[in-house]
């Protein structure tokens, strides 16, 4: 655990979460880094971030917050988030240029738009190119991967790599991972907390499966990205 008491961080004690038939227990520390939860369709991961973000009332439990002023909740679809009639006026309530934004996006030529006649991966890279450009202590991404072709997955991962405080990425992505410093996962109803990146990938049952193939080979790739385990490989095989 940090000894930076300035630094940001999240405690669940306790926490218990019901939604749609189902309860989900947590208990944890969240500090500064990138924190990946995997877990299966429908395992809670939706309701966990929810109510980490502040939008869901936990049943019992505590979720304490610490050095935390600004957080902000990507949700899986785009669309849930529009509040503008065009992609300028979108992406000026976010407080952000509509030029740098469209051009960062490489929407231009799109800004007099309805949001609502751009494909559902068009608008998903809008948002995380706005959301990734705010200022926040608290990053919390519900399946930020999904409708996003593989060079914006990849161009998504790098852009993570320069976020300061806590980023949380709840995801059954397989493919395309950012550099992760923690990870978690959610699993008969309970969160657990599997370790830090890479000691804790021996006992990451949901790994892809490059990394177990890596490990069956006795080879610990230095972080979960395929390039890592590819550059763990070939550095064996020198």
């Amino acid at each position: 655990m940090s000894d930076n008491l300035s630094e940001p961080q999240i405690i669940l004690k306790d926490l218990i979460l019901k939604r749609d038939g189902f309860t989900l227990l947590a208990n944890g520390v969240f500090e500064k880094g990138v924190h990946l939860i995997t877990g299966k369709i429908g395992c809670g991961k939706t309701t966990l971030s929810m109510a980490l973000a502040g939008y869901l009332r936990q049943e019992s439990g505590l979720i304490e917050c610490k050095n935390i002023e600004k957080t902000l909740l990507s949700m899986q679809f785009p669309e849930y988030h529009l509040t503008g009639l065009t992609l300028e006026d979108e992406i000026k309530s976010w407080g952000l240029s509509s030029d740098e934004i469209l051009d960062k996006s490489e929407l231009c030529g799109y800004g007099k738009t309805d949001p609502m006649k751009m494909s559902r991966g068009e608008l998903k890279r809008l948002h995380l190119v706005c959301i990734l450009s705010k200022r926040k202590d608290l990053l919390i991404l519900d399946e930020p991967f999904s409708t996003l072709s593989p060079m914006w997955k990849e161009r998504f991962c790098n852009n993570l790599a320069i976020q300061e405080g806590i980023t949380i990425i709840f995801t059954h992505e397989q493919t395309y991972f950012p550099k992760t410093d923690y990870i978690w996962d959610i699993d008969s109803g309970e969160l657990n907390y599997i370790g830090h990146v890479p000691e804790c990938l021996d006992s990451w049952k949901s790994a892809p499966e490059y990394i177990k193939t890596a490990l069956k080979k006795g080879v610990l790739p230095k972080n979960i990205r395929f390039e890592d385990t590819l550059e763990a490989i070939c550095r064996m095989q020198d």
